[in-house]
């Protein structure tokens, strides 16, 4: 019998991981999935064939503990998704005995943090919100907002708050405020640089993750140029997500970049964008990448419970192999 390719997902506690793993099923079901979590008992278990907690990629023993799943789950190639499991597995890969899926460790720290890209951007004159430190911040902006400088998602924003000079300038950002029509572009670059094709997708989040949305190719071609100028000026590799504000007239406002596959993988998958599937063709199979064809259409997500019956949380419930169904 052949053996079975082993992919290691990281975060499969989050609606990224989980959409990544849901894509592997689709794409390859010989594939043996093995993920991590920071914690025990997650929404993503069910959907492993392996489970293994971790401690948070900032960890001293983080990379340690990745290559002991590697060697006991002879993994081939990792799929990170969170920010953080990006930056240390990119800036470990000597360290580490199999592929990451992800930009080098430069691109992802730039992009680790808000104020960086900002200052990035601006060097390159590429498009994005304007970004000060708080204790810089002078009243410049008609409306702010102020985020943290490092991942978090769409978490802890504050929206023009009363004094954003008071924040810490080591944990926060305060970021110009524009309105207008929110979008999410998943953009693939090959490990030659080039980019090989985007999706635009209008949303709405709840809790930092996309709710409802629709493909809306209108402003691709103008992404696309931005895409251009970020990909000349920046080592990123594989899947990235540029999040966006279309201004009531037209201008587009780039405001973050996600170094590692978002959260929409798996509604994207099927509008034609299959970012997870290139991510395969290129690091494991060693194929030529399948074109993306992108159609119309709309997503809504919804909540659903995996049940464990007469389980309560033990070791047991770490894999597929624990008795469990969807609700």
């Amino acid at each position: 019998m052949t053996e079975k390719n082993s992919i290691l997902v990281t975060g499969v506690g989050g609606n990224v991981g989980q959409g990544i793993i849901r894509n592997l099923r689709a794409i390859d079901p010989g594939l043996r999935v093995i993920g991590t979590n920071t914690e025990f008992f997650s929404a993503g278990n069910h959907l492993c064939d392996e489970f293994y907690q971790v401690p948070y990629a900032v960890a001293e023993n983080y990379i340690e503990v990745i290559n002991e799943i590697i060697a006991t789950e002879k993994v081939v190639l990792i799929l990170p998704a969170t920010d953080y499991e990006v930056y240390h597995l990119s800036a470990n890969r000597a360290r580490l005995s199999a592929q990451v899926v992800c930009s080098d460790s430069e691109a992802s720290s730039i992009y680790l943090d808000k104020y960086s890209s900002y200052l990035h951007h601006k060097a390159h004159g590429i498009p994005f919100a304007e970004s000060v430190l708080p204790s810089a911040y002078d009243g410049k902006f008609r409306e702010c907002i102020a985020k943290p400088r490092e991942g978090r998602g769409s978490r802890g924003l504050h929206f023009n708050p009363a004094e954003p000079h008071t924040f810490s300038d080591d944990e926060y950002v305060i970021q110009e405020l524009h309105r207008g029509i929110e979008v999410t572009t998943a953009f693939y670059v090959t490990q030659s640089g080039k980019l090989h094709g985007l999706i635009t997708l209008e949303r709405e989040l709840d809790n930092g993750a996309t709710t409802r949305c629709r493909v809306n190719p209108d402003y691709d071609e103008a992404i696309r140029g931005i895409l251009e100028k970020i990909i000349a000026v920046t080592p990123i590799r594989g899947s990235i997500n540029l999040q966006s504000i279309i201004t009531p007239a037209g201008e587009i406002q780039p405001f973050e970049v996600n170094c590692r596959i978002s959260g929409t993988n798996s509604i994207r998958s099927q509008f034609g964008f299959e970012d997870v599937r290139y991510a395969l063709q290129e690091y494991l199979y060693r194929e030529p990448l399948s074109e993306p064809v992108v159609k119309a259409g709309s997503a809504v997500r919804i909540l659903m419970d995996v049940i464990y019956p007469a389980e309560t949380v033990t070791d047991n419930l770490r894999n597929n192999q624990a008795e469990h169904y969807i609700f």
